[in-house]
């Protein structure tokens, strides 16, 4: 039987996968409910939401640079709960509160993947002391697995293809595309489903008492960006 099917990658046993065996998984889309935050009861509802959680998948989005020395810092974050995604993005409606209180929050795993460069990037934009923050990429390699961008976890893990379709368009738009609201919402969505496999598989059972216990990103983040 090829090691790389369906079946077999959900186990956790099979440490890469090729871009032919990638190509031939189901393609997977967030297909739950979707709040774009923009206004003040948008974000209290999302701010209840997410403190029923003890685990929530993170991520960020940013506008694409397409010229040498040209940069942007993010522009919108996405938080993924049991019962929804929410979106903030960083303009008009101030969420930066919202996302201060559960960035440090010791009771809540934000759990994603190149974390440590989102954190930082944040940190440009507003103030806040992480706690309990898990890089699922750092978990991975940990594990003996090479591979640790979301998509490739996705494949490993979930037996899922996850599109790549939106990701460098322009998240700084006052509005985004129904496109670009399903890709942003994917990536916090798989986060927090990889997150359960992870959990389900006993690969978290070395890592949750750092999250739990220092508080401190520093051993679980990556020095670089491994989001592919």
């Amino acid at each position: 039987m090829n090691p790389s099917t369906p079946d077999n990658l959900q186990n956790g046993g099979v440490r890469s996968i090729s871009r032919e065996d990638m190509a031939n998984l189901p393609i997977r889309r967030y297909e739950g409910r979707v709040c774009l935050v923009a206004t003040p009861h948008d974000l209290a509802h999302a701010l209840a939401d997410i403190r029923q959680e003890t685990v929530v998948g993170f991520d960020t989005e940013t506008r694409p640079a397409f010229t040498k020395g040209e940069s942007y810092l993010p522009c919108l974050a996405q938080v993924a709960t049991a019962r929804a995604v929410y979106l903030f993005q960083f303009r008009g409606l101030d969420v930066f509160p919202v996302l201060a209180e559960l960035l440090g929050s010791p009771r809540i795993v934000k759990a994603g993947v190149a974390l440590a460069h989102d954190l930082r990037q944040l940190k440009l934009l507003f103030p806040f002391a992480e706690k309990n923050v898990l890089d699922l990429g750092v978990v991975a390699r940990r594990g003996g697995h090479g591979q640790s961008g979301v998509r490739n976890l996705a494949g490993l893990f979930l037996g899922w293809r996850i599109p790549k379709g939106a990701r460098t368009s322009n998240w700084a738009a006052p509005r985004l595309s129904s496109a670009q609201m399903t890709y942003a919402a994917t990536d916090a969505w798989v986060c927090r489903e990889l997150f359960l496999r992870f959990e389900s598989l006993g690969l978290l059972r070395a890592q949750r008492p750092l999250a739990h216990e220092s508080g401190s990103a520093a051993e679980y983040l990556p020095d670089q960006d491994q989001r592919l």
